[in-house]
């Protein structure tokens, strides 16, 4: 889970939101996002993440990206598809993608 929003991102940018349903802490699954997290770092135009899980099992993580390329060069990684396809198989019960441009963003911290 990330401890610190992602702010600061000049708009027009997109956001890949992932929202799924798995177990508490599947074989194999936390070296796995460990390993995502240090490649999709590696795509020009990731801009950051932000994820939270519930103690039912419900995640969301969203993704933001420069522009629609730098997002599907994402979702293309050799890497990523096969970590795709391992959870499907073996962790996720159901999960959503949602992909939106943003066009507006603001926020607010407490100094």
């Amino acid at each position: 889970m990330t401890q610190k929003l992602v702010a600061g991102i000049e708009p027009p940018y997109y956001t890949a939101v992932f929202t799924s349903v798995r177990p508490e802490s599947p074989e194999g699954y936390a070296e796995t996002s460990v390993r995502m997290q240090e490649l999709v770092r590696e795509i020009p135009g990731f801009l950051g993440y932000e994820s939270a899980r519930t103690p039912g099992g419900i995640g969301i993580t969203v993704g933001y990206f420069r522009d629609l390329g730098s997002l599907e060069s994402w979702a293309r990684h050799p890497e990523h598809r096969a970590a795709k396809e391992y959870g499907r198989e073996h962790w996720y019960e159901s999960y959503s993608v949602h992909i939106g441009k943003v066009e507006r963003s603001y926020g607010y911290a407490r100094d």
